[in-house]
C-alpha cells in the first residue's frame, strides 16, 4: 500500500535563462515500487525523511539506505532502487535541469559519484519541498520563478544537512573567516589548526566547497568593499587593513576578481555615514522601526 502525489512543470526557454528550473516535485510514502533501471537526462533529489531500502549503482553495487538520506539521480547516469518491502518508506523528490547544476556540481553540492548520501535530518529539506508543493497549485502565475528559487534553496539546505559536515570543519571555516585580513599564508593558517595545508584544503572544500585560497580571499575583497564604501580611507590604507602590504597588488587583485579597480568601486557605492556603520547584524525577525526608542 503506497501514496503518491505529484505534479510536472514544463518551463518555457525564459524561464531556462534563469540557469535552474524545476521539472516537478512529489511526496510519496509506504511500500512504494521499485523504481528503475532507468536513465534520465535530467537531475533528481530524492529525500527520503523515514524508512530504509536499497540504491543499486551502475555498477551492480547494492547500497542500503537509511532514513534520513538523500539520492542523487544524474543526467545520462542509471539507477535503480527502492524501499524495503516490510517498512516502505517516506519520500519527496524534485525535478530539476539547467547549466547551473553543473557549478553546483562543481562546488560540491551535488555529487554524482557518492548517489547515497546520509543526512543529519530531513526536516529543512521537507520544508523547502513543501514551498514548492504550495508553489504548484493550480494558476500560479509565478510558478516557474517560485520553483527556481526554491531549488537553489533546495540545494543549499541538502549541502547544510550533510551528516559529514562535521562541527570541527564548521569551527575551522569560522577561525579562517575570523583570521582572514590577517598577512597569512594558506600554510600558517594550516599550521594555527594542526594540519598540513592539504588537510586544510580537504577540509574547506568539502565545507566551503572551494580552496582555502579563494575562501579567504573572497571574505578579504568582502571587507575591502566595505571599507571602501563607508570610509574615506586611502586604498593603500584598505589594503593594509584586508592583509595586503602591497597596494598595487591588492588594486590588481580586486580589479581582476571584482571587474573595477577599488577607487571606482567607491565611486559607485560610497555610502559614508558619520560616526561610520554598526557592526550590529539587525534580526531579520525583529527589524528597527524608525522612531521607536530603544528598550533599555
Amino acid at each position: 500500500m503506497y501514496h503518491t502525489w505529484m505534479r510536472f512543470f514544463t518551463p518555457g526557454p525564459a524561464h531556462h535563462r534563469l540557469g535552474l528550473v524545476c521539472l516537478g516535485v512529489g511526496l510519496q510514502h509506504g511500500t512504494l515500487p521499485t523504481v528503475g533501471p532507468r536513465t534520465l537526462d535530467h537531475h533528481v533529489a530524492v529525500v527520503v525523511s523515514t524508512g530504509r531500502g536499497w540504491f543499486r549503482t551502475p555498477d551492480g553495487r547494492r547500497t542500503a539506505v537509511t532514513a534520513p538520506a538523500l539520492l542523487w539521480l544524474t543526467p545520462g547516469v542509471p539507477h535503480h532502487y527502492g524501499p524495503d518491502p516490510d517498512t516502505g518508506w517516506d519520500e519527496a523528490f524534485v525535478d530539476f535541469t539547467g547549466p547551473t547544476a553543473d557549478t553546483y556540481t562543481e562546488l560540491g553540492y551535488i555529487e554524482p559519484h557518492r548517489p547515497v548520501v546520509a543526512l543529519s535530518d530531513a526536516g529543512a529539506a521537507r520544508a523547502t519541498v513543501g514551498r514548492i508543493v504550495r508553489a504548484a497549485r493550480r494558476g500560479n502565475p509565478l510558478l516557474e520563478v517560485e520553483t527556481s528559487a526554491a531549488v537553489h534553496e533546495l540545494l543549499v539546505t541538502l549541502r547544510r544537512a550533510r551528516a559529514d559536515t562535521a562541527p570541527d570543519g564548521e569551527q575551522v571555516l569560522q577561525a579562517l573567516a575570523r583570521d582572514a585580513c590577517k598577512p597569512l599564508t594558506v600554510a600558517d593558517h594550516a599550521m594555527r589548526h594542526g594540519m598540513t595545508p592539504a588537510e586544510l584544503r580537504t577540509a574547506v572544500r568539502r565545507g566551503a566547497g572551494c580552496s582555502p585560497k579563494d575562501y579567504l580571499l573572497g571574505i578579504r575583497l568582502g571587507r575591502a568593499k566595505e571599507l571602501l564604501a563607508a570610509t574615506e580611507l586611502p586604498v593603500a590604507a584598505v589594503a593594509r587593513r584586508v592583509g595586503y602590504d602591497d597596494p598595487a597588488y591588492f588594486s590588481r587583485l580586486f580589479t581582476r576578481r571584482v571587474g573595477m579597480a577599488p577607487v571606482r568601486f567607491r565611486e559607485q557605492q560610497a555610502h559614508t555615514v558619520p560616526g561610520g556603520w554598526s557592526d550590529q547584524v539587525p534580526d531579520p525577525d525583529d527589524p528597527p522601526i524608525i522612531g521607536r526608542t530603544p528598550i533599555g
